[in-house]
């Protein structure tokens, strides 16, 4: 392996392990990490590490990993750095599936409290095949432009649909603004079963495209000679990053620019070799948002942040510099 890409690694896995050191150890209780094996020295505090830091700090990281590997299928399919796992409707499709459940107050007794998201991946699911049928009965050979357009259709109007429920609603306004800003917050080790699967099955589906990626980089039809199958591969990007991009919504809420931010700064440190590019984004997406998870319940102590407000101010300064590079590219 190319020494570039093992420094990367090292980091990478280091960075991840250090955050999630200090995002169990440090909060409104600090807890010495021993506390983690030895329960005895202090009984409430390996309580509170385990039944409360552990699971949200492991969630913050699967949802990080999740956002940023979809975001770099979706920049590399779509040959556009400022693409992200939001940008095809997803994202607003599960957003309307979760507020409307507690718009109409929904609840099904089987499901209990796994009823939010689960209509939130049904809403998820059900927008990728609308805007996969859309975009193909537009354009048969699904180009990146169709989809694009349709995501931003389809995005528009569920948009709509969210802030109709949201002037119409009375006492669950604040339940669904926070929802809607994201957190990670009293999940519980119940949502790390639940959003694991979905990640394990997304990363895997994207992971095997890594080298049909790569050639698709120089386009459709060039990809085609080097006998890649391009609209069977597209078909399983989609999928993968919307089961990814869907369980994440699901889990913890909207969290913007993890998706964005991640996999364009790994792009510029190490190149667009997607079999590294992968995976160093699914590694710094973790650590990225394990970290402002940390900020987000800690700068303000007691009051806790959105999670959602510290991507966004982390992440909109760094998508200004992206698009303004990208523009100045262009006028050169």
């Amino acid at each position: 392996m190319n020494k570039k890409y093992s420094i990367a690694y090292v980091l990478s896995i280091g960075l991840l392990l250090s955050s999630i050191w200090i995002g169990i150890s440090f909060g409104s209780v600090n807890i010495p990490f021993s506390t983690l094996w030895d329960k005895t020295t202090d009984p409430v505090a390996y309580s509170i590490l385990w039944k409360i830091r552990m699971p949200r700090v492991i969630l913050a990281a699967l949802i990080g990993a999740s956002l940023a590997i979809a975001g770099a299928a979706f920049q590399g399919l779509l040959k556009n750095p400022l693409a992200d796992p939001y940008t095809l409707g997803i994202s607003s499709g599960a957003s309307v599936g979760a507020v409307m459940t507690i718009f109409l107050g929904i609840s099904i007794p089987v499901l209990g409290v796994f009823t939010l998201p689960v209509f939130s991946m049904a809403g998820a699911a059900f927008t990728m095949i609308i805007v996969l049928t859309f975009a193909r009965l537009v354009d048969r050979s699904m180009k990146m432009e169709t989809l694009i357009l349709t995501g931003i259709i389809f995005s528009s109007f569920l948009g709509s649909c969210i802030s109709l429920m949201v002037a119409l609603t009375g006492e669950q306004l604040r339940e669904i603004i926070g929802w809607l800003l994201g957190s990670v917050s009293m999940r519980g080790w119940p949502y790390v079963r639940m959003v694991l699967p979905f990640m394990v099955l997304g990363t895997a589906i994207i992971w095997l495209t890594r080298r049909e990626l790569n050639a698709m980089i120089y386009g459709e039809e060039r990809a085609q000679y080097l006998g890649v199958n391009v609209k069977r591969s597209k078909y399983m990007i989609l999928a993968g990053g919307s089961i990814l991009t869907g369980a994440a919504v699901a889990a913890s809420g909207t969290i913007g620019f993890v998706g964005l931010v991640v996999p364009h700064m790994i792009r510029l440190l190490i190149g667009a070799d997607h079999r590294h590019l992968l995976t160093l984004s699914f590694l710094n997406g973790a650590s990225l948002l394990v970290i402002c998870d940390l900020v987000s319940r800690t700068i303000i102590s007691p009051i806790e942040l959105p999670i959602g407000v510290i991507t966004s101010f982390i992440g909109a300064p760094v998508f200004a510099y992206i698009f303004f590079k990208q523009r100045r590219k262009v006028v050169a």
